[in-house]
């Protein structure tokens, strides 16, 4: 099921100003998430396309050695959302398509990512414990890299409250690395915000952020191409994998 088209002169606003509002650099510091309406509408054929020709059978799919993401990441819309907040070094580390359906369904409880992609493995002081997804070599960085990136979640479907969208707590991005018994806490603290989209829109994360998500609870897809990005080098010999 697709969502419906918005009119052209919501696809050009969203062109002309990248779904920016004055509101969303505040709104990222202080809740640790800012909504970008209509900012990925020129890219969304593209994503569209690339989802189409995967088989989405598992939770998520890493993407790498695709050039049909990194196009569409590399694009000026979601460019400039990037440098906006993490500023002219920011550049995409890791991408993941996650589409729930009927046939491919299931829920998330709260957390926070806490792992990077990296070429190799390199015992590098701050860095573990390793871990291999996918084929590709994670590792837990010091929490300060993770503090310091910003996920976009571009969504390519309507995401009412109905189609699993994504729960943040907002202003626990701020708390640091926060341990698994101290979640819930700091969940029933900070309170829960349902990040409602519709497909085109994109939401911008601080990554430490702690969030969570329900399965669908209607026959609908919910595709989400999910992006991270860094403004900072690896310690040598480290390298981020990239796309």
């Amino acid at each position: 099921m697709h969502a419906a088209a918005r009119p052209a002169s919501a696809a050009k606003a969203a062109s002309d100003d990248m779904g920016f509002t004055p509101m969303s650099a505040s709104e990222l510091q202080t809740d640790g998430a800012a909504h970008h309406p209509g900012a990925a509408l020129s890219i969304l054929p593209d994503l569209i396309a690339l989802t189409d020709s995967l088989a989405p059978d598992r939770a998520g799919i890493r993407l790498h050695d695709n050039p049909a993401v990194r196009a569409p990441v590399d694009c000026r819309p979601v460019r400039a959302i990037a440098i906006r907040h993490l500023g002219e070094n920011a550049r995409a580390v890791r991408a993941i398509l996650f589409d729930k359906s009927p046939a491919t369904n299931w829920a998330l409880g709260w957390h926070q990512d806490r792992t990077i992609v990296v070429h190799a493995r390199h015992d590098v002081p701050g860095y573990g414990p390793w871990s291999r997804k996918a084929g590709l070599q994670h590792v837990g960085p010091p929490f300060a890299l993770i503090d310091a990136m910003l996920t976009m979640r571009i969504h390519l479907d309507d995401v009412p409250v109905s189609n699993a969208p994504l729960l943040i707590a907002p202003g626990s991005h701020r708390l640091g690395r926060i341990a698994e018994n101290g979640i819930a806490a700091v969940v029933s603290r900070c309170g829960v915000r349902a990040c409602l989209a519709e497909a085109g829109d994109i939401w911008a994360y601080a990554t430490p952020i702690l969030h969570a998500s329900a399965a669908t609870a209607v026959v609908a897809r919910r595709r989400v191409l999910q992006v991270d990005f860094s403004g900072e080098e690896l310690p040598e010999p480290l390298r981020w994998r990239g796309l």
